[in-house]
């Protein structure tokens, strides 16, 4: 068994440039051990936990889908907005939801937390519709799989498998 108290670990903070972009996640899954570049299927888990908060009045990331990936969240504390390809959902503690593989998704705090596991896999991994986008997550590449104050939520699927990517780039 491995342990940890989330309690006590680092958070990582990120920002856009221009600072439309930001939130702050605990990368659950690497203190668990897990090895984001490895192709060993027993030092990679199969999915990803990260705790998320995104500060009021933010968005952890921009509106977009992955190719292979599902992001399933649950949110701890706070209060927010999920748009998605039908509109947009209140979201409040308790409330947990997913989006598989091409479901636009963006997560607006109002105040909120969540906990957030995301599934690995092939293929481009990151498109936002409307904004001919793609990127390409490295080491996610190597992963096959059978498959972010205010808002605290971030699930599995942007938020832990964030810092290889955007918290530079966005």
């Amino acid at each position: 068994m491995r342990k940890i108290n989330t309690n006590n670990m680092e958070e990582l903070v990120w920002s856009s440039p221009k600072g439309k972009f930001v939130g702050a996640g605990k990368q659950v899954s690497e203190a668990l051990g897990r090895k984001p570049l490895s192709t060993d299927l027993m030092e990679r888990h199969p999915f990803d936990v990260e705790i998320c908060r995104i500060p009021p009045g933010k968005a952890a990331y921009p509106y977009h889908t992955h190719s292979a990936q599902w992001e399933f969240y649950h949110i701890i504390s706070g209060h927010g907005i999920a748009r998605h390809k039908d509109g947009k959902t209140s979201i409040e503690p308790g409330d947990a939801f997913i989006f598989g593989p091409n479901e636009p998704h963006q997560l607006h705090s109002t105040a909120i937390l969540a906990v957030r596991p995301t599934p690995k896999a092939f293929g481009v991994d990151f498109h936002r519709p409307g904004a001919g986008q793609d990127a390409r997550l490295p080491h996610r590449l190597a992963a096959a799989s059978p498959s972010c104050g205010g808002l605290e939520a971030r699930a599995t699927g942007p938020c832990s498998n964030r810092r290889s990517h955007s918290k530079r780039d966005r």
